[in-house]
């Protein structure tokens, strides 16, 4: 069975280093993250290869809700947890409402965030947490090998059209938000880099039409989806 890839948000040093060395101890592979905008900097540079997402609330530069918010955009099925001091019923309405799977409420054992981690991962069975092969309508495709297979043969994907047709594999059948895409990508969601991958889209459209039931729709103003007939 493959690692699990963690990504752990927490300001809290000594806290974060504990919980790192934890999870490492019982078989996941954690990075660790002290703010927002680091939380979202990892997890854009691992091309949303994480399998489950731990945010603490309360961080600098960018709260757990504003992480989360933006990491919905372009993934809505990877598991997450809040870590939070809070315990008012309005913020935890609040996290699940941005999409978070479950919420603990500091302080906890490490036991029981273990117990929460193995719950949601049961819950979540999704074909697309799997990143050794994926099947796109019947064309495999290996995420981690950056390879789809076609009728000649295993075609070699470039960095950016693997990182984009897993973001429209991982929300199938679902809106892929363009501004967030450009930036989990590009780094930046400006004209130029708009008009690139819009050519990236052109290109996994003219791969995946081998399979006539797979389709890359444009939504207008929003994004894109990749619907499975």
């Amino acid at each position: 069975m493959a690692t699990k890839r963690i990504l752990l948000a927490e300001d809290d040093e000594n806290l974060g280093n504990l919980l790192q060395s934890y999870l490492n101890s019982k078989g996941f592979l954690t990075t660790l993250a002290k703010t927002g905008n680091a939380a979202l900097r990892h997890y854009h540079e691992a091309s949303t290869n994480f399998d489950f997402i731990i945010l603490d609330v309360m961080m600098p530069e960018k709260d757990g809700f504003s992480v989360a918010k933006e990491i919905r955009m372009t993934d809505k099925h990877i598991p997450l947890l809040f870590l939070t001091a809070k315990s008012m019923k309005e913020d935890k309405l609040l996290g699940f409402e941005v999409g978070a799977d479950d919420y603990l409420t500091k302080p906890f054992s490490m036991e029981e965030l273990l117990a929460r981690i193995n719950a949601i991962s049961r819950r979540i069975t999704s074909p697309e947490s799997i990143h050794e092969q994926l099947l796109i309508g019947i064309l495999p495709y290996e995420p981690s090998k950056s390879s789809l297979i076609l009728k000649a043969g295993p075609k070699k994907l470039t960095t950016k059209e693997n990182a984009l047709l897993l973001m429209l594999v991982k929300n199938k059948n679902e809106v892929l938000d363009r501004q967030a895409t450009l930036r989990a990508i590009w780094g930046d969601d400006n004209y130029f880099n708009g008009r690139s991958m819009d050519v990236y889209i052109a290109k996994l459209r003219k791969l995946l039409s081998e399979d006539p039931s797979i389709e890359i729709l444009n939504i207008h103003g929003i994004g894109f989806k990749l619907i499975v007939k």
